[in-house]
Parts: structure tokens; C-alpha cells; sequence
């Protein structure tokens, strides 16, 4: 019996810019975009220290056609994916590496302009795409921010 292994990645994070979709030339959609992710600490001497990483994500067919819909700059999104590494020739003739994560799934946490306490709050407007993976993304309809305040458990949050 073979031995089990795992690729998965969990981020949080900001989106740095709007997502870019695309098509390859027999029609399959790709769309990619960066995540922010930061932490912060205090150093022995009081100093408080930043770090922030940038993730390239990508997407494929119809989670491709959903992120350019749903996802915008700035927006706080929970996603789930895998670590892959490719090697490619650049324009310059160069052989570059790349590391991205192929994104399997995503939630959209808010608007991303943050507020006391809501880093982790959903907000009224969040999809998770294993509710709606089976319906088309022209049907998937996101309802806007101006809906009624609604009151979520932290409790029923799942990480």
C-alpha cells in the first residue's frame, strides 16, 4: 500500500489587485490574482515587528469565471488550494520559477475596508462557492451590502 500524502493551503488574506481572467487558446478560463497575507509581533525590546507575504493564486474554469465576478482588490477572502511550482522561459531568454496556489475553493470575508473586531467577521455579501459549485456562474447572483443586518454566531465558524 502506497503511503498518503497532502498538498492543501489555507490563507487569509487581502487581495492586491483585481483579478485577471483569461483563456487559454482552446477556451479553458484561468483567472489569477495576489493575496496579502501579514502577522505581526513584539520584539524582546518592546518593538513591534510587520511582516507581510504575497501569494500568487489561480483559478481554473468555472472557479476561474467566479473569482473575476465575485473578487476585487482589497477584499479579505479565506481560500483553500494547492502548492504547485512550474519552471518557464521568461521573455529575456531566462528560465524563472514560479510557486502559486491552484485555488480548489474561497470565501469572501466583507468589503475589505477594516473595522474593530471584524477581521474574521463575515459580512452580508460572503459566498462560499461549495454552496453554489453546481449552478452555472452566469446564475450565481451576490446579494449587495446594503441588506439587512444580519447576526452571525462565532461559534458556527468552522476554523
Amino acid at each position: 500500500m502506497a503511503a498518503r500524502s497532502l498538498n492543501q493551503v489555507f490563507l487569509i488574506g487581502n487581495l492586491t489587485r483585481d483579478p485577471e481572467l483569461k483563456y487559454t487558446p482552446n477556451g479553458t478560463a484561468f483567472c489569477s490574482f495576489g493575496i496579502a497575507t501579514n502577522r505581526s509581533w513584539v520584539t524582546n525590546d518592546g518593538t513591534t515587528k510587520e511582516d507581510v507575504q504575497y501569494h500568487k493564486i489561480v483559478a481554473w474554469q468555472k472557479l476561474a469565471e467566479l473569482c473575476a465576478k465575485i473578487l476585487s482588490k482589497g477584499k479579505k477572502v479565506f481560500t483553500e488550494g494547492r502548492l504547485t511550482y512550474r519552471s518557464y522561459t521568461g521573455k529575456d531568454g531566462q528560465q524563472r520559477q514560479s510557486t502559486e496556489i491552484v485555488l480548489e475553493d474561497f470565501i469572501v470575508f466583507g468589503d475589505g475596508k477594516k473595522s474593530a473586531g471584524d477581521d474574521l467577521k463575515p459580512a452580508k455579501e460572503d459566498v462560499d462557492l461549495k454552496a453554489t459549485e453546481t449552478k452555472k456562474s452566469e446564475d450565481i447572483e451576490v446579494p449587495p451590502s446594503e441588506n439587512a443586518e444580519e447576526t452571525v454566531n462565532p461559534d458556527d465558524i468552522p476554523f
